[in-house]
């Protein structure tokens, strides 16, 4: 997946454009992310690029690039589909600029973007029907169930074989520690639908994983 995933990163560094213009806004949660340990917060940075700083563009890109492309790369398991998605994405980073506002955190809004060119795959490969949203109901949130252990393989294997929108909403919830308010922002569906789909994939996953 590292070498797959720096090809990924070297191809879409040298296939950006200088200038386009796409409108794209970022929308809800209306938080910003924190500044690290001193440095501008992600929504700074893409406001200075907005401003003409290119430098800025490269923080936000050396900050996100590994993990938006094991999103996409285990969301979408083929791996040039994953890679043009990938691409896509940030591509889109750059056109939106000058209409960008900090109305969410960037990383939701990068993810969001990227949800939505994988969705695009999705009703191309499959009946509409397979991505509507599951019922909600009144169970209990969601459990940390997703931990890294010596069965790591057999569970991606599992995460890999989830409906679309199941595997999208563990691994943001997983691996990203997204929020269920900022899940349902990437994915445009209720909070109450990603605490849908969060239990009944985890409690695949948890079956799977306890099988012999």
């Amino acid at each position: 997946e590292s070498g797959c995933c720096q090809a990924a990163h070297d191809r879409t560094r040298t296939a950006m454009p200088e200038d386009h213009a796409l409108e794209l806004t970022a929308t809800e949660p209306d938080a910003v992310s924190p500044a690290r340990d001193g440095q501008a917060s992600d929504e700074a940075l893409m406001l200075a690029y907005q401003a003409g700083h290119a430098a800025a563009f490269d923080q936000l890109y050396r900050g996100h690039k590994d993990g938006l492309f094991r999103f996409v790369l285990r969301s979408v398991p083929e791996g040039a589909q994953a890679e043009e998605i990938f691409q896509d994405a940030w591509m889109s980073v750059i056109r939106a600029r000058e209409r960008y506002k900090p109305s969410a955190r960037f990383g939701t809004w990068l993810y969001q973007i990227a949800h939505n060119r994988m969705v695009d795959l999705w009703r191309r490969q499959r009946p509409q029907t397979e991505l509507s949203d599951e019922l909600a109901d009144d169970a209990p949130g969601p459990e940390q169930i997703v931990t890294r252990q010596d069965g790591a393989r057999r569970l991606l294997a599992l995460i890999a074989a989830l409906p679309a929108e199941q595997r999208v909403a563990v691994l943001l919830h997983e691996e990203r520690e997204m929020t269920l308010d900022e899940i349902a922002a990437v994915t445009g569906s209720g909070r109450e639908t990603v605490k849908s789909r969060l239990r009944y994939a985890l409690d695949k996953l948890r079956r799977g994983m306890a099988d012999d």
